[in-house]
């Protein structure tokens, strides 16, 4: 990939994810798993650890030389691609494309090198650290579960290790010295935006020379329809999630503040929501009547919970119901909550348990509890179905993890799926079908299977050779399973994103029901090319930019047969700084349109931070 002279290194694919969620390592080829049965009900873990705030500021360098260990750089595995024992049942008889399976059993592959979530972050301009020391997430067992108390402490002290380079995980708290934010100066939407120079100094009240975002546009290239600058941030830094787009307004969330723009000129659609505290959790859905809902803090102390529920309409502003998450038991907290959207039912997830409102209303329609022996729900994603996952016996010599699919009006588990012991459920790549992420800290290894949502039974899982380039950010003490970008499934296929290692990065087409590779398609770009939809009977994806040429957007006929991608939109060079700028991004693409956002603000005040771009014809 290439970088700006006297710039610093880009990292991971495109800008870096939201700094809340990923995991730790590099992944490795996945492991088939181990005998199976048929879905069944069983127990549970002790209570779900919080998420300390993000990484702020540059990491520090360890103490003493590296050592080896979780994150260290990863060597080529000796043989190429045995696939040992994974979570849900027996390896498949036929060898994958890219190795040879094996006996099935618990030692019957030695351990490979890695082990961790797919596209962790690095941030620019950071020094990395190989080799730092730091321990996984692994199981479903995790020091903090069930002690709140020592959530503060493990985000002042914990070393997260992301890809071989330590992060310090410092408070976040707000910096009081800082400027909270507030509506911001936004230029208007017009032919010609303008953005602030990348060297200018804005962020403290210095005058950095626009430039026209537009100017020296060349022939066949795309054009920015608006831009906008985000809100200040406190000097620990700031969330921005969510970015919804409907058929009349772009929405977008930003530190205590949410913003709404018309899709066609970037005007103000409404006047700026604000809450009293720092948003801390969005759905990332949005319901059939364009309505979502938006979590905030009770206060600004240690002590504050993210409890506080408002609901929004996307195409108007009005601020509908709200409401108060209760807590759970002594170590059911919602100090950090997760929350999703199914159809009629926006589910919040607590530290152990969920509760269940009528997105219209803000009813409370059930609660999921702790149920069998000692089985907790501690994660759930929303979308086309509700999926729900517990720890079960935590600690003990039991422990292990569930998957249920849930009925969205009830709560009642449709099915229940046990997954081997030292398996986590890390990551659900699409809830229909069913596409579940999970990793071995013993082995070392990961797995991605495919589930049958109405019965639970596995459909397959992956047996293509490759490193994950999906952009799954950071999840430390929570699983944040709707965490990943970059990774998209319709009912017959993933589409996967590859890491790119010496130059461009390919999207690979995998069978859910083989589990092996159907066809790859190669970046047209010397950049990452990342899965965005499915759409009339295509692959979009999102090429990102480079510092002196801009991003791209091209589609893949679903029958992949070696077609180059075909071009939708040639972003402009003369917006390729901004758009190669964003602290960490999200993107869409919607009626012809495409949207990039940030999913987290700095705080740095030496330029003026970017909140959401639009390019269109």
């Amino acid at each position: 990939m290439s970088q700006p002279p006297n710039q610093p290194p880009q990292g991971g694919f495109g800008a870096p994810q939201d700094p809340r969620q990923g995991g730790f390592g590099a992944p490795q080829p996945p492991q088939p798993p181990q005998p199976d049965g048929a879905p069944q009900t069983p127990p549970p873990p002790q209570g779900a650890p919080q998420t300390p705030p993000p990484p702020q500021g540059p990491p520090q360098p360890p103490a003493g030389p590296p050592q080896p260990g979780y994150g260290y750089p990863q060597q080529p595995p000796q043989q190429p691609g045995p696939y040992a024992s994974g979570p849900y049942g027996q390896p498949p008889q036929q060898p994958g494309p890219y190795g040879q399976p094996q006996q099935p059993g618990p030692y019957g592959q030695p351990p490979q090198p890695g082990y961790g979530y797919p596209g962790q972050p690095q941030y620019p301009g950071q020094p990395q650290y190989p080799g730092a020391p730091g321990t996984p997430p692994g199981g479903s067992r995790n020091p903090f579960k069930g002690k709140p108390a020592l959530v503060v402490v493990a985000a002042v002290a914990a070393l997260a290790v992301i890809g071989g380079t330590v992060y310090a995980v410092t408070s976040g708290d707000d910096d009081p010295k800082k400027p909270v934010a507030q509506k911001t100066d936004d230029p208007k939407g017009s032919a010609s935006p303008t953005g602030d120079d990348e060297g200018g100094d804005e962020g403290s009240g210095g005058g950095a020379d626009p430039e026209n975002l537009n100017g020296g546009r060349q022939a066949g290239e795309a054009k920015v329809l608006w831009y906008k600058p985000a809100p200040d941030a406190p000097g620990s830094g700031a969330d921005a999630p969510g970015m919804w787009i409907t058929d009349k307004t772009a929405v977008k969330a930003a530190y205590k503040q949410v913003f709404g723009y018309r899709v066609a000129d970037g005007e103000a659609a409404w006047d700026p929501i604000s809450f009293p505290q720092k948003i801390c959790s969005v759905t990332a859905q949005k319901s059939s009547d364009d309505k979502v809902v938006v979590a905030y803090m009770s206060g600004s102390s240690d002590r504050a919970k993210c409890n506080q529920l408002q609901q929004i309409d996307l195409n108007t502003g009005d601020k509908g119901w709200k409401g108060t998450v209760a807590e759970g038991g002594l170590f059911d907290t919602t100090l950090k909550v997760e929350m999703s959207i199914t159809g009629k039912t926006l589910m919040v997830g607590r530290s152990q348990s969920g509760t269940a409102y009528d997105i219209g209303t803000g009813k409370k329609m059930w609660d999921k509890q702790r149920y069998g022996d000692k089985c907790f729900p501690d994660a759930f994603a929303g979308g086309e179905a509700l999926v729900g996952v517990a720890s079960c016996d935590a600690g003990g010599s039991g422990e292990h993890d569930e998957i249920q699919i849930l009925d969205p009006a009830t709560g009642k588990a449709e099915w229940t799926r046990k997954i081997d012991g030292g398996w986590r459920v890390a990551r659900v790549f699409s809830v229909d079908p069913l596409v579940v992420y999970s990793t071995n800290k013993d082995k070392k290894t990961w797995n991605i299977s495919t589930f049958d949502t109405s019965s639970g039974k596995r459909r397959s899982q992956v047996s293509v050779d490759l490193e994950i380039g999906a952009e799954c950010g950071w999840a430390i003490l929570e699983r944040a399973l709707q965490g990943c970008g970059g990774v998209v499934a319709d009912k017959d296929t993933l589409y996967m994103p590859t890491k790119a290692i010496a130059a461009a990065n390919e999207i690979v087409a995998i069978s859910l029901d083989s589990g092996k590779e159907k066809w790859r398609a190669k970046s047209p770009a010397e950049e990452t090319m990342l899965p965005v939809k499915v759409e009339d009977g295509k692959l979009v994806a999102y090429v990102t930019p480079s510092y002196d040429a801009g991003g791209q957007v091209v589609s893949i006929p679903l029958t992949g047969g070696g077609h180059e991608p075909a071009k939708l939109l040639q972003n402009p060079v003369s917006a390729a700084r901004i758009e190669n700028g964003f602290f960490s991004k999200a993107y869409d693409w919607v009626d012809g349109r495409f949207y990039l956002s940030s999913t987290r603000l700095s705080g740095q005040d030496d330029a003026k931070e970017k909140l959401i771009l639009a390019y269109g014809k």
